[in-house]
């Protein structure tokens, strides 16, 4: 046997290993957690809106520590974190070899494949790490962290260039988000024949109103990043909670962090939805 085809062979038991049923429920099983996550965000964004929150933070690490103090939370979160890992091995094995969907094996979408991998890959790490033991990861607070990144950032040579434009990135992804859901490009990758057309609209408005919701916090998280490096003020960035915070000193009030905590729970529903119907 060659060399060549001894690898041919290797990628081909990949291949088949990528596209196993065992990926696929573990990608199942990452898109319920993240569900868990998105609504306890929204759960824990509605307090501040009604009552301030009560010392707790409306980001993932809020979420974790809502979790944990459960019964039973440690087993919780150990299967949390095992099911993000299984979300996180689901995007590697399309950034390797390709996504379902159009254009799926474009390079493109292989490298937002990869860099998601890696997201829920360090997501994953963080739940387990507090499930350990560890009470510093994963529930340490997105306000701080992003003040103490941008200001390393800043002192760094360009770092307000870096910032910049790392914040614009942040903006235009939560715009992109915004505009996709908008569009409802999201049912591509669903297959929902059979189902009930009252369902299928439900799914529909869970997406757009959620995908929405969650690009509006992406957009406005990058532009505090962007205000902080063209201030050069560290103070200026902010992380979810923060920005969460920040819909309540809008005019309206607390309305429009209600608006956007329900967006949030709706996302996260919509995630428990991809569970069932997701194309993998």
């Amino acid at each position: 046997m060659t060399p060549g085809s001894v690898a041919a062979r290797g990628r081909g038991q990949a291949r088949r290993a990528a596209n196993s049923t065992a990926v696929a429920a573990g990608a199942r099983a990452g898109f319920v957690a993240r569900g868990i996550i998105y609504v306890l965000i929204g759960v824990l964004a509605l307090r501040i809106a009604f009552s301030g929150g009560g010392g707790k933070q409306a980001d993932r690490g809020g979420a974790i520590a809502e979790i944990a103090g459960k019964p039973f939370g440690a087993a919780l979160l150990w299967l949390l974190g095992t099911a993000l890992a299984g979300m996180a091995l689901w995007r590697l094995s399309g950034a390797a070899f390709g996504q379902t969907g159009p254009n799926g094996r474009r390079a493109n979408k292989r490298a937002m494949a990869a860099g998601r991998a890696v997201f829920y890959g360090f997501v994953s790490y963080s739940v387990l790490s507090y499930a350990a033991g560890d009470k510093r990861s994963g529930s340490g607070a997105s306000d701080e962290n992003s003040r103490d990144i941008t200001a390393n950032a800043l002192d760094w040579p360009a770092g307000q260039w870096i910032v910049a434009i790392a914040g614009a990135a942040v903006a235009a992804a939560g715009a992109w988000i915004a505009v996709r859901a908008l569009r409802r490009k999201f049912q591509e990758h669903l297959k929902m024949s059979g189902v009930s057309p009252k369902t299928r609209q439900m799914v529909t408005a869970l997406g757009v109103f959620g995908g929405t919701a969650r690009g509006v916090v992406f957009a406005v998280a990058g532009g505090f990043a962007l205000t902080a490096a063209v201030q050069h003020k560290p103070g200026k960035a902010k992380g979810m909670d923060d920005t969460l915070r920040s819909f309540a000193d809008t005019p309206v009030g607390p309305w429009l962090l209600m608006f956007i905590a329900v967006g949030l729970m709706a996302y996260g529903m919509f995630s428990w939805a991809s569970a069932r119907w997701r194309k993998l």
